[in-house]
């Protein structure tokens, strides 16, 4: 069974562009190098063939994983998101009981998730822990250095 994931319209285009590129410019390079390759002699003794055959073979798996992600992709109306609880795509504010730190995130897909902008997988520690709370509630975390506890401050969207 596959899984279903929620993307921003600009994220899902940007795995279709990522696809198409697979496609429509490494697959043919990829053909080339087998073709050039083969036309080197032996192909018992041509580690030359061997590599690009490989090379094929692992450019073929990524395309049709990338495939599935695609077939089985959702765009989220983030306009229709329901603020009172932290979804995919919302906007949270948290702070560290521990430490007293306030973070804003925004869970997103795992291939859209970006640290350096705020946005994390769904899948993550803390996005998972945090899926479903709502403001003044707590999360306590398990993460890979021990449990972390967070209070939910405030849930938005754009």
């Amino acid at each position: 069974m596959s899984k279903v994931s929620y993307y921003t319209p600009e994220g899902l285009k940007k795995l279709r562009d990522e696809l198409n590129h697979l496609k429509d410019v490494e697959r043919p390079k990829a053909s080339n190098a087998i073709a050039e390759a083969r036309d080197k002699g032996d192909l018992s003794e041509n580690a030359e063939y061997d590599a690009a055959k490989e090379a094929q073979g692992l450019l073929e798996l990524k395309i049709s994983k990338l495939e599935e992600v695609v077939a089985n992709a959702r765009v989220i109306d983030e306009s229709q998101l329901d603020t009172s609880k932290v979804l995919v795509h919302s906007h949270v504010k948290i702070k560290n009981q521990t430490n007293g730190a306030e973070m804003t995130y925004k869970l997103v897909a795992q291939s859209e998730a970006d640290l350096k902008s705020g946005k994390i997988s769904v899948d993550s520690p803390i996005g998972k822990g945090l899926l479903g709370k709502k403001v003044g509630d707590t999360a306590e975390i398990q993460v890979p250095n021990g449990t972390v506890t967070f209070d939910v401050i405030e849930i938005w969207r754009e």
